[in-house]
């Protein structure tokens, strides 16, 4: 047992190390739902402190280094592995170039020390309705690769959400990868989000992306966080914009359809009522973001 972990969190029965997924999907299939997958630890750590969760025995994937890559395949799929951290992402320049929404979105997270030891990954296996990278990987039409220990599965990220802090991994699964599309070059993004401070949780926060083919929207991506049980995509919007022309009003009437798509609440950051307003006010902008970067991509 580690002296730090043992001090801090004292409902901890065990700690393990492994050097292999094939060790760290063992441990969780042995010890079933009383362990967790520990990887930057800013999520769970905080939880098990305030008593939110209490899992007997952590498993550490700190420490297998093969698992911290941001890389594309040979078909240009771009990968990153479950240690890749927020920070990495934030500086990636890969990212920077291709995913510029993706870049934004980790730029917002958290303070330098957290980000540099929060994982991507953590933060979408955490549920959380108010994730920050949830929204741009859902309109980038991600993929997680699931790790078990009879078999791997690949399936959408739109999939991957049941509900607030819910999702369909397993006890003895771990995401051990995520898998994102390429990005045609005449598609523009952006990510935005409204906070009561820089480092907190978003009241509203939103990702787009604009395919723009001769003056009109030929495809369209809009995901919300916050505003749901889940992160969400808005459909109705979505299909709103397809096939029609590039104009202020256009973009207004998308941006009012939002309320058939959300269900916010009450809570200690803000009101339904107001998350809604700020709802249409950032996915009309963020729509015009992307417009505009996507046609300085396509000349």
């Amino acid at each position: 047992m580690n002296l730090v972990y043992s001090r801090a969190l004292p409902s901890i029965s065990g700690y393990f190390h492994p050097s292999t997924v094939k060790s760290a999907i063992s441990l969780l299939d042995k010890y079933r739902r009383g362990a967790k997958v520990l990887a930057g630890g800013t999520d769970i750590l905080v939880s098990m402190r305030t008593r939110n969760s209490l899992p007997r025995y952590l498993v550490d994937i700190s420490g297998i280094t093969k698992l911290n890559y941001i890389k594309f395949d040979s078909k240009g799929l771009l990968k990153l592995g479950p240690l890749v951290t927020i920070r990495d992402v934030e500086l990636s320049e890969i990212i920077g170039t291709k995913y510029q929404l993706l870049r934004e979105a980790a730029f917002c997270m958290g303070t330098i020390q957290v980000n540099n030891l929060a994982t991507i990954i953590g933060n979408i296996c955490r549920a959380s309705p108010a994730g920050d990278m949830a929204p741009p990987l859902l309109v980038l039409e991600a993929k997680v690769k699931i790790s078990g220990p009879d078999r791997n599965r690949v399936i959408p990220l739109s999939g991957f959400f049941i509900g607030p802090g819910k999702t369909i991994l397993k006890y003895n699964e771990m995401v051990t990868e995520i898998q994102i599309p390429v990005i045609k070059e005449n598609v523009g993004t952006a990510f935005l989000r409204l906070t009561r401070v820089a480092s907190d949780l978003a009241k509203v926060s939103v990702a787009a992306a604009v395919e723009v083919k001769g003056g009109i929207f030929n495809k369209v991506k809009i995901a919300l966080g916050s505003v749901a049980p889940k992160p969400i995509r808005a459909e109705n919007a979505e299909s709103f914009l397809l096939g029609k022309s590039i104009s202020d009003e256009t973009i207004e009437k998308a941006a009012d359809l939002i309320i058939k798509d959300i269900k916010p609440i009450d809570d200690v950051r803000s009101s339904k009522d107001y998350r809604k307003e700020v709802s249409k006010i950032l996915v009309a902008k963020a729509i015009e973001i992307c417009i505009n970067r996507a046609k300085v991509a396509g000349r």
